[in-house]
């Protein structure tokens, strides 16, 4: 019985791959697959060129730009800048220049008075100031973080008006 069995599956196996042999030569009728018969007929149509600066000059008739030709960006002039706004920012500028400027003058104290050197105010005395019970190192950090905040707001300040079309010289 084991031997029939194994006969019958060996003929069926023969017989299906006669049977697609045969299709693959195109004798058998051919069966669309579903994958074909449910996909829409292919259309031959000719790719779109695509142009480039290389290669437009070979271009026959009009050439097609993406995007409206009245809708140019206009340059920005010097003139159009307004003066309030250039004014307003070298006034904030100045501040922020004074106010780093105050922060050194204290850096180089608290230096020189961490390194046992005299202050370099005028009289070394400070009427107006109060003791401190920060340590030193933490008072020179703490200066350094406010000049590289106000350094920050600068280099804003300046971005902000070369978006807007204003020159550094205008600036200055």
């Amino acid at each position: 019985m084991p031997r029939l069995l194994s006969l019958a599956m060996i003929l069926t196996l023969f017989a299906a791959r006669f049977a697609a042999a045969k299709c693959q030569d195109g004798a058998g009728p051919a069966l669309p697959s579903r994958s074909q018969a449910s996909a829409p007929p292919v259309e031959t149509n000719k790719p779109k060129k695509v142009w480039t600066n290389e290669n437009l000059s070979g271009a026959n008739g009009p050439v097609s730009v993406v995007g409206d030709p009245n809708n140019k960006p206009k340059p920005v002039s010097s003139k159009s800048t307004n003066a309030q706004y250039v004014a307003s920012v070298r006034k904030q500028l100045d501040k922020l220049q004074g106010q780093i400027a105050d922060i050194d003058k204290q850096l180089v104290d608290l230096k020189n008075f961490s390194s046992g050197e005299p202050s370099t105010s005028a009289s070394g005395v400070k009427l107006n100031k109060n003791y401190s019970r920060e340590p030193i190192e933490v008072q020179i950090r703490a200066l350094q973080d406010q000049k590289k905040d106000l350094q920050f707001k600068i280099d804003g300040l300046l971005d902000e008006a070369r978006k807007k079309g204003v020159e550094s010289s205008e600036l200055r």
